[in-house]
């Protein structure tokens, strides 16, 4: 008979398994955008285009991400699955491949290197999710998911600096060796530490658990699909990922094209924009939505909503100042509120749906938020600015990021129109 955790010890494997997947979430993020950061090197040794550029740091990587995910998903939602075994091999997948993307010697053996990060990466999030929801109760939900989400800025905020740092010091194959090695030591750790709840539950909960039904994949998609809050929020999420993993690859080619920033210089400067302050908003988007979410649940989207409309016009004068201090200076706000969206999103994407459903809801909107927001952000706004080139030379990719800037209204405005259908849609468990 499986023995029953006390509280204590309940308590105790949450927080574990919490910052265990914040480890391996922030790897996630270093490994996949870390080639931000050495762009330029990397263009300058291998003799690529900003539309080459945009390809290597978004399709190449998104379209396996998103197509693998959903399959992979669906395995982690049925029972007998053991999500930490997933999780791990995923890691060690994914970690491997980014240290093969120094060995590259051309654009195709990278974009091969970089569609196998995509291939590993696919298994991590969605059976994370599900991990966390049925780990901890629906009210600490979003904090939970948002504390996961940290990973985000500082994985990023750690490719950054490691990145620019090593680039200067010994080049960008190196960084990208040193960071990928790590996260095959830390796939031993996830597998022989983290448990699976699923695999600590009394006969009868396990019993119970195998007598439901599982749901076909079209079955999934109707339930999830059903839900106008969730159609709201995934395309918020898409347009939020096509402009934000756009302006980080981007962002930092105009400090360095525009501001003359070194590579050193333009990671330490985004660090600070975008990773601190980014888990800052990770991390307060979150807590706002706990806070006030258990009174209306319309205010588990009222901060990335507003927060949203608040951060564009304060971005464009970000990039239209000048002076790069005071640039980054003033993208330091947009990121706080641009980032706060993780938590409260995911959250209430895992409360629109029954639990067989779960990580197919994850998978989908990492689909959008990966096939059309990494696929085409980066890319785009490489092919953006190869065609404002002739016309305003070094300063195309500030004109580019002019237009993302404003374009941050129209997420705003999907978030509201969702956090106005979550009383009547969220489920409760």
């Amino acid at each position: 008979m499986a023995s029953i955790p006390s509280q204590g010890t309940a308590d105790r494997n949450v927080r574990v398994t919490l910052w265990i997947l914040l480890i391996v979430y922030i790897f996630n993020f270093l490994d996949r955008q870390i080639v931000n950061i050495l762009a330029e090197p990397i263009k300058g040794e291998l003799g690529l285009s900003d539309t080459q550029l945009g390809l290597l740091a978004g399709p190449a990587f998104a379209v396996f991400y998103a197509l693998l995910g959903i399959p992979i998903a669906r395995y982690a939602d049925k029972e007998g699955t053991n999500r930490v075994r997933l999780i791990a091999a995923s890691l060690a997948v994914w970690s491997a491949m980014t240290a093969v993307c120094g060995l590259a010697q051309n654009f195709v053996q990278l974009l091969l290197a970089r569609i196998g990060v995509g291939v590993g990466e696919a298994g991590c999030t969605p059976a994370a999710h599900s991990l966390i929801t049925d780990s901890v109760p629906p009210e600490k939900r979003s904090s939970a998911i948002a504390f996961y989400g940290l990973g985000v800025p500082v994985g990023s905020l750690l490719g950054l600096i490691i990145g620019g740092v090593v680039n200067d010091l010994y080049g960008w194959r190196v960084a990208l060796m040193m960071v990928g090695a790590p996260g095959l030591l830390l796939a031993l750790v996830v597998l022989y530490v983290m448990r699976d709840p699923r695999h600590s539950r009394s006969e009868q909960a396990i019993a119970a658990a195998r007598a439901v039904v599982p749901l076909s994949t079209k079955q999934a998609l109707r339930e999830i699909f059903s839900s106008r809050a969730f159609v709201y929020i995934l395309i918020a999420s898409s347009v939020v990922a096509t402009l934000g993993y756009g302006k980080a690859l981007w962002t930092i080619s105009f400090f360095i094209r525009s501001h003359g920033l070194s590579t050193t210089e333009a990671g330490l400067s985004m660090a600070v924009a975008l990773g601190l302050a980014g888990a800052l908003g990770t991390w307060l988007g979150g807590k706002m939505a706990d806070k006030y979410g258990r009174t209306d649940k319309r205010h588990l989207l009222t901060f990335p909503a507003y927060g949203m409309a608040i951060a564009a016009p304060i971005l464009f004068l970000g990039y239209y100042m000048s002076d790069w201090r005071l640039a980054v200076a003033l993208l330091i706000v947009p990121s706080i509120l641009n980032s706060a969206y993780y938590g409260p999103a995911y959250a209430c994407v895992q409360g629109l749906v029954e639990p067989r459903a779960r990580a197919v809801a994850a998978s989908i909107m990492l689909f959008g938020q990966n096939l059309i927001g990494l696929g085409l952000g980066p890319f785009l706004f490489g092919v953006l600015s190869d065609m404002l080139q002739p016309t305003y030379g070094q300063e195309s990719v500030r004109w580019v990021l002019y237009g993302a800037a404003w374009l941050g209204l129209i997420p705003a405005f999907f978030f509201w129109r969702a956090s106005l259908r979550l009383n009547a849609e969220l489920k409760t468990g």
